[in-house]
This record gives C-alpha cells, sequence and structure tokens, in this order.
C-alpha cells in the first residue's frame, strides 16, 4: 500500500469520526436542549445516581445478584428513557416537523392575541405585565409563578388579569413556542430607573427582567391604563395598540435577538416624544 492510499486512509477515518462525534454532540444538544427544567431531567438525575452508586457499591462488594439485576437495568435503561420523556419527545419531533412559515403565523397569532388582550385590558384599567422570552431561558427566573403550558388565548390572558383571579398579580410569560408557561410571576425590580411617576411596579419589574435578559415585556398601568414596551432596559411608555404590533413585530418577528427598541424607533415610525428611555 503506498503512502496516498494511507493517507486517504487516514483522513477517512478522522474525518468519519470527527463526523460521527459531531452527528452524536449535535443529538445530545438538542436533545438536553428540549428536555432542559423539565421535571423529568430531575427524575431521570435521580434514578441515574441511584443505579450509579448502587452499581459502584455491589460491584465493590461483590454481591453477585444485585449486580446481575443492575446491569439489566442498564441494559433497559434506553426504553425507560423514551418512556419518562414521552411528552418532551412528542413536543420535540412535533417541532421539528413544523414547517418555518407554520411557525411564523404561528407567532403572529400570538401577537395578536396578545394585542387583543392588551386593549381591552387598558381600556378598563387592569393592570398587567406580559412577557416574551427570545434566546436567554428564563426558567430560573419564572420558577416562582405558577405553571400554566397553555395555549396564548386574549380571553384567558384577560381573565388571569383580572383582579378576582388568584394569579392576576405579577406577570405572565409566553416561551418561545408560543404557549404561556407561567403567571403569577414575581419578576425582579430594576435598580436604576429614574424615579418617575408613570414607572409603577410593573413597569420596574419590566425594565428589571429586561435588564437580565434578551426578553420583550408588554406593560399595561393600572393607574392610567396606558400601554408600554420594554427591551434591554428600555422603555416606551403610552403607546397605541397600533404602534405596540409595530414593535412586538419587528422584536419578535426578526432573527436579530440583540436588536433593541431603539433599533427599531425609524422603522416603526417612532418619533414618541411620550417615550420615557432608560439605558
Amino acid at each position: 500500500m503506498d503512502s496516498t492510499q494511507m493517507l486517504r486512509d487516514f483522513l477517512a477515518y478522522w474525518l468519519g469520526l470527527l463526523l460521527e462525534v459531531g452527528i452524536l454532540s449535535f443529538i445530545i444538544y438538542y436533545v438536553l436542549y428540549f428536555l432542559r427544567g423539565t421535571r423529568s431531567v430531575n427524575i431521570l438525575t435521580g434514578v441515574i445516581l441511584v443505579i450509579t452508586i448502587l452499581t459502584i457499591a455491589t460491584e465493590k462488594l461483590h454481591f453477585t445478584v444485585l449486580t446481575t439485576l443492575l446491569n439489566g437495568l442498564w441494559s433497559v435503561s434506553p426504553i425507560a428513557l423514551f418512556i419518562i420523556f414521552q411528552p418532551e419527545l412528542r413536543r420535540a419531533f412535533a417541532q421539528i416537523g413544523t414547517k418555518p412559515f407554520a411557525r411564523r403565523k404561528r407567532k403572529e397569532e400570538t401577537i395578536s392575541e396578545v394585542i387583543v388582550a392588551v386593549s381591552n385590558l387598558a381600556s378598563k384599567r387592569i393592570g398587567a405585565l406580559i412577557v416574551f422570552q427570545r434566546q436567554i431561558g428564563i426558567r430560573a427566573l419564572i420558577s416562582n409563578g405558577e405553571t400554566l403550558d397553555a395555549e396564548v388565548n386574549h380571553m384567558l390572558i384577560e381573565s388571569i388579569f383580572h383582579p378576582g383571579n388568584p394569579l392576576h398579580d405579577g406577570g405572565m410569560a409566553i416561551d418561545n413556542n408560543d404557549r404561556i408557561s407561567a403567571a403569577h410571576i414575581i419578576f425582579p425590580l430594576t435598580q436604576s430607573a429614574p424615579q418617575n411617576p408613570s414607572l409603577g411596579t410593573r413597569h420596574r419589574a419590566a425594565l428589571g427582567i429586561t435588564e437580565e435578559t434578551d426578553t420583550v415585556a408588554v406593560v399595561v398601568s393600572e393607574e392610567t391604563g396606558k400601554i408600554s414596551i420594554a427591551c434591554r432596559g428600555d422603555i416606551r411608555v403610552g403607546l397605541s395598540p397600533d404602534r405596540l404590533v409595530r414593535y412586538l413585530h419587528a422584536l419578535l418577528m426578526k432573527a436579530d435577538t440583540e436588536a433593541d427598541l431603539s433599533d427599531f424607533d425609524s422603522e416603526t415610525g417612532e418619533s414618541d416624544g411620550s417615550a420615557v428611555r432608560q439605558n
């Protein structure tokens, strides 16, 4: 075998190995991405930890029967994985099979439902705080709320923020799948907002969450009924529903998650002398 053939075999071997590692890394990444923060992850972690400790202990102590049983458990673990993560895997495959234009349509429907809810709440001067997740996960920040996992619907949003509802205090989060992930969430308040009478607790919470993440927050003032939007520690106060639509489309419908409100002021036609800017 000549040196050229050996070099080809060597390159083919390592390229194949790199490809396999890349495919496995891709699969593991997306499995962890879809399963992040779920209860099933905690269950699986606990099960694996217990089995691992028992396996090491039985091998060290030479327990033949227990070692055989535990080895059998490891062999059926892939089946257990599919059973434990059935809901998450089904959701993941559904997302993979969803076409891009369908996702865009769903995002537009979500924005439309939120606009209707916000407009109705503003007309009745009912306070509200709705946070849209973008790329940065906010599961840790919404863990103090009540988990819902519900479809976005303006009637549901309005009922949640109705003063008679136990969930009306705090904020609501809408995840990347355009579902209401939680409500009755206490978000961190900004410490840098100026003392301004137009910025109540909900406004300060909107600034606080958008300072820490790339989320977009919509606020309805309980005192004035004014609609505001916040992103990356910047806020616009006193928006009409039409102007809010343009902002949400600019911030949520595009791939550029580094964008902030100032990037889209000219695009949305905002001269907004009534806006409060916080940087």
